[in-house]
């Protein structure tokens, strides 16, 4: 009987714990965030309210709305609130929904208060958080955030000179008399591969190499063969590698494989797949000021600087981490949200798992581009 009641108290106090935790710091996703036809789950009566509000009609891209709540509209326009949000220039953000988002009290007093807003965004590519410091101020009985909008950079007219090595592809067209002949593909290899047991699954890492003196588009694919010679699963580098390598260039890739353990794998069978594309050394990104944060929030931070002329839509850093004996222990990628115009530091992090951090002996680090100017 008194196990029985123990618990029992156990389960209430818990409770009573989680719901106090949801209302103080209440935490919103997908559909809760964007149903157009739900009710507004914030109230204007309390500053984490009129927050709440205003996310929930951004996530609604309910514009007109966000914006007549806003207490410091008059500082711009509603043009500028949008861009804020969704992005300009073709960038990742332009493509990404607000997926969720937490509200998080920092201080108040009678007249105004501040609260910490975590968006979260998803996006092709997968997911990104954008966290905002907003400033909540009393208008009569209701509160009004003030959102902090970040202002565009201005990129003076200057002129920037290029000098890069560029190739062209001609292909064998229907009525060409070329016989079966075409250009080959090009020659890549596999330099480095490194498997390890990560979160309930396995990790397979490591290098591809360009040989060849033209450009490549790679990939790599895995078989994991099991104990009784069985394939246990197939997978291929999605977006944990560069896939446009220009010659003598060497990309990290990653592929990871859910609920299956190394202790279960005979053997891994790694294939390289590579296509001859067009492709250029421009535009040029520069990485900058690297530095590697040490645990709780392990990190490679940085910069990138786009040294060319034009726009970079969206860029991909990836770095590889090495321990002392130049083994690969992990590889880690990002998408930074926004573009990178000319000669505009746009900062970038690589998270580390915790107990990866501490064995880093050293690390690459590189950056591929989308510019949609190629395309069009």
């Amino acid at each position: 009987m008194k196990t029985g009641f123990w618990l029992g108290l156990f389960v209430a106090l818990a409770t009573a714990v989680l719901i106090v935790a949801g209302t103080l710091w209440p935490n919103f996703t997908g559909p809760a965030a964007a149903e157009s036809k739900a009710p507004l789950l914030g109230s204007a009566s309390s500053p984490e309210g009129a927050v709440t509000s205003l996310l929930q009609q951004i996530a609604r891209h309910d514009w007109g709305e966000a914006y007549a709540s806003l207490a410091n509209r008059s500082a711009f326009s509603q043009s500028d609130f949008m861009r804020d949000l969704t992005g300009d220039n073709g960038s990742l953000r332009a493509y990404a929904s607000l997926d969720g988002f937490d509200v998080r009290p920092l201080r108040k007093s009678s007249d105004d208060a501040q609260v910490r807003a975590i968006l979260r965004w998803a996006s092709v590519v997968g997911s990104f958080e954008d966290s905002r410091d907003v400033r909540v101020v009393r208008n009569g009985s209701a509160w009004q955030a003030e959102w902090p909008v970040v202002k565009p950079v201005s990129v003076p007219p200057q002129v920037i000179p290029v000098n890069y090595l560029r190739w062209d592809v001609i292909y064998r067209g229907a009525g060409d008399d070329w016989g079966a002949q075409d250009v080959e593909a090009p020659h890549v290899r596999i330099v480095a591969m490194h498997p390890m047991d990560r979160a309930g699954g396995v990790v397979i890492m490591g290098e591809i190499l360009n040989e060849d003196v033209v450009p490549a588009f790679v990939t790599v694919g895995a078989t994991l063969v099991g104990k009784d010679n069985s394939t246990l699963a197939s997978e291929d580098s999605f977006d944990k590698i560069s896939h446009t390598l220009l010659p003598k260039q060497v990309s990290p890739f990653r592929i990871d494989f859910r609920d299956v353990s190394l202790a279960q794998i005979d053997s891994i069978r790694m294939k390289p797949f590579s296509t001859l594309v067009a492709a250029s050394a421009d535009p040029v990104i520069g990485i900058e000021s690297q530095t590697l944060r040490p645990v709780p929030d392990s990190a490679l931070t940085g910069q990138l600087v786009n040294q060319s002329g034009q726009i970079v839509n969206v860029a991909h850093v990836i770095a590889t981490f090495y321990d002392q004996n130049g083994q690969i222990i992990w590889v880690g990628d990002e998408y930074p949200n926004r573009a990178l115009l000319p000669e505009t530091p746009v900062p970038f992090a690589i998270t580390l798992p915790a107990d990866v951090s501490s064995k880093v002996g050293n690390y690459r680090v590189i950056a591929s581009t989308f510019v949609s100017s190629r395309f069009q």
